[in-house]
């Protein structure tokens, strides 16, 4: 994590667009949205993108650069500029567009949905070296040391071990290790 207070995000510009006949086609398409959405609303089905998520929940920042915000909105100064994919939060609140979450070290802020992912990620926490193992027992054969702060994919977790896929390296490690396993 990168402290910043300057940092921005980089926003796509949509040019050419001007043409009256792209301009009746954008809003002939809206309406035809608007419509099916209304359509759906009404008969109690709501589309995937409009059903809220109970919180907290698990989820991991899917973007290279990410900013948290100390509210939600582009206005608020930014707290930190997280600049490694895969790292979990935990979601804490949602508001149009915007997550409260908490980051392995404690710190909250507000993030922009679209930059985190529901893909289960962990990052091993603790002193020392973690043992990854081949099974989920600790007699099982050791596969590699594993140093805190090292950010994977989460697995299924039972009997208080938990799949870990570091870049690769598969095995299991102790659900006590990491953060992002267990109950949000």
């Amino acid at each position: 994590m990168a402290h910043s207070g300057q940092a921005a995000l980089k926003r796509g510009t949509s040019q050419g667009y001007g043409d009256a006949m792209q301009q009746k086609h954008r809003t002939t398409l809206m309406s035809a949205m608007g419509l099916l959405l209304a359509s759906c609303f009404g008969f109690g089905i709501a589309p995937a993108f409009a059903q809220e998520a109970e919180v907290p929940y698990w989820a991991a920042i899917r973007a290279d650069v990410v900013n948290m915000r100390v509210g939600p909105g582009e206005d608020y100064r930014i707290l930190w500029v997280y600049t490694r994919k895969q790292v979990p939060v935990r979601v804490l609140r949602l508001k149009e567009g915007w997550r409260l979450v908490e980051d392995p070290d404690g710190a909250r802020g507000w993030m922009i949905a679209r930059f985190l992912t529901r893909e289960r990620g962990a990052i091993v926490v603790g002193k020392g070296l973690a043992d990854m193992r081949e099974k989920g027992e600790a007699g099982s054969r050791l596969k590699w040391q594993v140093e805190p702060g090292v950010i994977g994919k989460l697995g299924e977790c039972e009997a208080g071990w938990c799949r870990f896929d570091a870049g690769g390296h598969v095995g299991y490690m102790p659900e006590n290790r990491l953060w992002g396993a267990g109950e949000p």
